[in-house]
């Protein structure tokens, strides 16, 4: 399967330096930063620096470097905003992948949200 990746989305122009962020924390391969407009108390989104379309399209092309250090990269943000389990009360960690998922921006991205209960995330059945 082949993943069109946009350059042209938001999170692109991010990592290009041409849009500006509140960086949490910046890897190798890696960045976190606060969403603009956070739905809870904590609110990080943490992008891959390859372009990358979701987790998916992530998992099954990025190198062994690149997913050791987005995955430790998303556990210390955790720790960086006091959500961890080791530091606090716990958090949701959401990815949106195409259209039946509601993605927004064609760039792999995770949301990190805590600091308040969230609530269940779909009713259950």
């Amino acid at each position: 399967m082949s993943y069109a990746y946009d350059d042209q989305n938001i999170f692109a122009k991010i990592l290009r330096g041409e849009i500006p962020n509140t960086t949490v924390l910046e890897t190798d391969h890696s960045l976190a930063f606060r969403d603009l407009y956070p739905q809870a108390p904590t609110h990080v989104l943490v992008i891959p620096k390859g372009a990358y379309v979701s987790y998916d399209h992530f998992a099954s092309e990025a190198s062994e470097a690149e997913i050791v250090d987005y995955t430790r990269a998303i556990a210390e943000v955790c720790q960086l905003e006091g959500v961890a389990l080791t530091a606090g009360d716990g958090f949701r960690l959401i990815s949106n992948a195409g259209s039946n998922g509601v993605q927004d921006v064609p760039h792999l991205h995770v949301h990190i949200l805590g600091g308040r209960p969230l609530g269940r995330m779909l009713a259950k059945a």
